[in-house]
């Protein structure tokens, strides 16, 4: 082969390697992604096998881009004991994800899988198909996130790429672990382990890319907190893409 042909045969292959590796790129950008969202109490004697389970799934797919959030609903507190990491907040995204799935009343423990999909929260093998399946399924919005504590504040920076128009960005600040010992109530005498707990709630008009400010809880340390954002759509719950920062 003379040094045209050798030329032409380089860079033929070049551009295939290179078509190749943009497809590659352009695949992990879309992939599939399972928004994994629990419903407990540490008032409700049904809950600590939910939460064992997101534990479970926390550390088997620390690899993948699985988002795992615990909110701990305020419904419960009235029972006798008062759940610390308890809002009202929750409680009504709970109530909104009831209206967007025509589920009839409220019950902990429930999962909710990328906001189309829900399940009683210590059910295992349905909430374990419903993540593989939304891995399998591509996504096609795009979101990244940035974020620092300064002062007081949590500043995140976005990039996000969304087809939807009744769309929200929702920022969940994320406690990884934590434990408590409850006293009363249905589970009076119990040490309770928690992972993934929401500890603040927000939300956003999204745009192609933003700024928000997130204030500090007052107990933050150390390097057991996260940053969790997510595409939802605002008619039916939908979510569409998501992504993570570690604080």
């Amino acid at each position: 082969m003379n040094a045209v042909g050798t030329v032409l045969l380089f860079g033929s292959l070049w551009g295939a390697f290179y078509l190749s590796g943009a497809k590659a790129r352009e695949a992990e950008k879309n992939e599939g992604f399972a928004v994994v969202e629990l419903f407990t109490s540490e008032g409700c004697s049904s809950c600590p096998p939910a939460d064992r389970l997101i534990e479970k799934l926390s550390a088997s797919n620390q690899d993948k881009p699985v988002y795992i959030m615990a909110y701990h609903v305020d419904y419960w507190d009235h029972q006798g004991w008062k759940d610390r990491f308890s809002s009202g907040d929750y409680s009504r995204r709970q109530n909104q994800y009831a209206d967007w799935l025509r589920v009839q009343s409220l019950y902990t423990p429930q999962i909710v899988v990328n906001g189309s999909e829900e399940y009683v929260g210590s059910d295992e093998q349905s909430v374990t198909n419903a993540i593989s399946r939304s891995l399998g399924n591509k996504s096609t919005d795009e979101l990244v996130l940035n974020s620092r504590i300064e002062g007081k504040d949590i500043n995140v920076s976005y990039e996000a790429k969304s087809k939807g128009q009744d769309v929200n960005l929702v920022f969940a600040l994320v406690q990884k672990k934590a434990q408590s010992d409850v006293r009363a109530g249905e589970n009076t005498g119990r040490k309770l382990s928690h992972v993934q707990i929401v500890r603040k709630l927000d939300q956003v008009k999204i745009s192609d890319k933003g700024k928000a400010t997130i204030p500090l809880p007052a107990d933050i340390k150390g390097n057991d907190w996260e940053l969790i954002g997510f595409v939802q759509n605002t008619a039916n719950g939908q979510i569409t893409a998501a992504a993570k920062s570690a604080l």
